[in-house]
């Protein structure tokens, strides 16, 4: 499995990327975000929203689990962080294998349970306004995604 590698220089820079990557997902793709806290996880999200044509204000899941944006395609935002056992009640598969695009952050913490193809997102800090994404394609779908990106 190929690793890809982006750095941004600025909240711009990772938003201009994330909405490209946005423009090309489809129905039923499911992308996992890991990184530190404000590494960059719900801006990146925010770039990604507008590339699926999302209008409203996206912000960070945390206290909610999940939310849904219409756009393009519709956009569900989750940040499992306090879910952990719970999670098989909450129906997040039916998501998996629906009609949007699927953001997972901190996915880690359900990995038994996310589909077995997807694009894995790592951010993390190479300086205060710079970061390093890595992206790990699990899937033929997501490997032609990322050579198209890259």
């Amino acid at each position: 499995m190929k690793t890809f590698e982006w750095r941004s220089s600025s909240a711009e820079e990772t938003d201009a990327f994330a909405e490209r990557l946005g423009s090309l997902l489809k129905a039923g793709d499911v992308l996992t975000l890991e990184g530190d806290l404000g590494a960059g996880k719900t801006t990146f999200t925010k770039g990604l929203a507008k590339g699926l044509e999302v209008k409203r204000t996206v912000n960070s899941p945390t206290f909610t689990i999940m939310k849904e944006y219409q756009g393009r395609l519709p956009l569900y935002h989750m940040d499992v962080y306090r879910v952990e056992d719970e999670f098989e009640d909450l129906g997040f598969d039916e998501y998996f294998n629906g009609d949007g695009v699927c953001v997972v952050e901190w996915a880690h913490l359900i990995a038994d349970q996310l589909p077995e193809e997807r694009l894995e997102l790592s951010i993390n800090y190479v300086g205060e306004q710079a970061r390093r994404f890595e992206l790990k394609p699990k899937g033929e779908r997501y490997e032609l995604l990322c050579e198209e990106i890259f």
